[in-house]
């Protein structure tokens, strides 16, 4: 049933993605085509680094650290940048992918739960989230967490999947997301979580461009806007944190 696909307890989702980790990276490409790189290309490109004298970066939900690691390349190295998932399985790929990519003196990766981040106030200068946001258990203590660890003038980014509103291509996605999706994703992973029925159910269910919106304001950020990436298969969401921005002292 959808009720039972849609059990978001902290300890159902670690072990789903604990169980898909081996097969995250190949997966995520493959059923998107490569189109997924692309989208984190380009949220480093609109919700740019600023220098670090900013403060460092948190990429929350971090999984296998893509994002973490397209922000280090957007900073040429010279901002830190903290990997933050509750799933040990995706971190241990995460710092193999760092150590390979030449930043794990730059890029380091910690074991926290979003809703009760272990980050002092004000610490950050950006906080991203790659397809994280849903899976929280409770939305709005992630949102908050994630409000209480920017800096004042500080941004947060969020990269999520989204519902297609074109009349022809949003039915063949939603066929394609329902149906041919969960079929090869599962019989490659071989989910016992059902992982890749879990995905579509999750994205149908969850708020997304205005309602999601509404919720970053709702949470205190200002300026907030969103942009449909891919006719709306993803959207990147971006509020600001008010205040004047202050170097780190």
């Amino acid at each position: 049933m959808a009720e039972d696909l849609l059990d978001k307890r902290e300890v159902r989702i670690r072990r789903m993605f604990g169980q898909i980790a081996p097969w995250y990276d190949f997966l995520n490409h493959l059923l998107s085509l490569n189109i997924d790189k692309r989208w984190r290309e380009r949220t480093a490109k609109l919700v740019p680094p600023a220098p670090a004298d900013r403060g460092p970066i948190l990429d929350l939900c971090t999984g296998t650290g893509d994002l973490a690691l397209v922000y280090d390349r957007a900073a040429e190295g010279t901002v830190p940048i903290v990997g933050a998932d509750f799933c040990p399985e995706m971190l241990v790929r995460a710092g193999e992918k760092a150590r390979a990519a030449g930043a794990a003196g730059r890029v380091t990766f910690v074991e926290a739960d979003a809703q009760s981040l272990p980050f002092a106030s004000a610490s950050f200068q950006l906080v991203t989230n790659a397809f994280g946001l849903r899976n929280i258990t409770d939305t709005d203590r992630g949102l908050a967490e994630m409000v209480r660890v920017l800096r004042p003038g500080g941004r947060l980014a969020v990269l999520e999947f989204s519902k297609p509103r074109h009349w022809f291509f949003g039915r063949a996605y939603r066929a394609y997301f329902r149906y041919v999706l969960p079929l090869l994703g599962q019989l490659l992973s071989r989910s016992k979580e059902s992982a890749y029925r879990y995905l579509p159910e999750s994205v149908l269910k969850f708020p997304d461009y205005e309602d999601l919106a509404a919720k970053f304001r709702a949470h205190g950020l200002a300026e907030v806007r969103y942009e449909p990436l891919t006719f709306g298969i993803a959207t990147l969401y971006v509020g600001v944190k008010p205040g004047d921005p202050a170097p780190v002292t």
